[in-house]
């Protein structure tokens, strides 16, 4: 069906008010952080529903569980989800990004910041926003107090990170440790499924083991030039920072 001029025009103007809303507003460095919460929260929820209906019909075991059961199994999927988000950006400002280069000369590595960067962080505090209200609100069926404390200290660390801008390297340094978290997930699925004899629990916990034993400590060695000396510089630079930044970055993020 042909379309007027008038009615194309109208088209256009509509998309063009649409693109100055969403770079003015959603993606300005002033509201970044808060569009990028929201869209953390609003994709998490996302990926909870998109479990939940993918188990239904490609998984026979999940229709025998329980309601709480359930429950876990779709808040295992978001979190895997976000784990491998994660661990792909930080694994991307850590090891590529020049942001944090030596080359990069522009302010101490603790202060520096990209929106990318901040939105990649508003994400994650999206994410544990979500899970830790499921945890309260469920309490303790999704796990006991210290759940409640691993995401607490999570949230508020990497939440000051993504705000003030501070520390975020090192944040990312931190949350490189997500990469553990799809096989420790895998290993609960298995578990629940009734597969813990099966070839591939056993292999899920090879897995396990090799990434805990050999692939963080090698990632978090690894002489990049970029890590291990960033470490150390980052450490005078973090006595510069504000002081609850300082205990953001040695404890808060320690506690992750």
């Amino acid at each position: 069906m042909a379309v007027s001029k008038k009615t194309a025009l109208a088209f256009k103007s509509y998309q063009n008010h649409a693109q100055v809303l969403v770079k003015t507003y959603l993606l300005a460095d002033a509201f970044m952080p808060y569009t990028s919460v929201l869209g953390g929260i609003f994709a998490t929820k996302m990926v909870y529903d998109l479990t939940q209906l993918i188990s239904t019909f490609y998984f026979r075991t999940y229709a025998g569980l329980t309601k709480i059961q359930r429950i876990e199994w779709n808040n295992r999927g978001m979190s895997s989800v976000h784990a491998i988000f994660i661990t792909a950006m930080s694994l991307y400002f850590v090891f590529w990004s020049d942001l944090y280069s030596d080359q990069y000369t522009v302010g101490p590595v603790t202060f520096r910041s990209s929106p990318l960067s901040t939105f990649a962080l508003g994400v994650s505090v999206g994410y544990f926003l979500s899970d830790l209200g499921m945890i309260i609100w469920l309490y303790p069926s999704l796990g006991g107090l210290e759940y409640v404390v691993h995401h607490t200290l999570s949230a508020i660390a990497v939440g000051y990170a993504m705000f003030t801008g501070e520390g975020q390297l090192y944040t990312f340094m931190v949350l490189i440790s997500e990469l553990t978290t799809p096989e420790i997930n895998l290993r609960w699925y298995l578990d629940t499924a009734g597969l813990k004899k099966s070839n591939a629990y056993l292999i899920n916990g090879g897995e396990n083991f090799a990434v805990c034993l050999y692939v963080l400590p090698c990632v978090f060695a690894l002489p990049s030039g970029k890590f291990v000396a960033s470490y150390f510089l980052l450490f005078n630079h973090v006595k510069i920072a504000h002081p609850f930044g300082c205990v953001v970055v040695v404890v808060f993020n320690d506690g992750m």
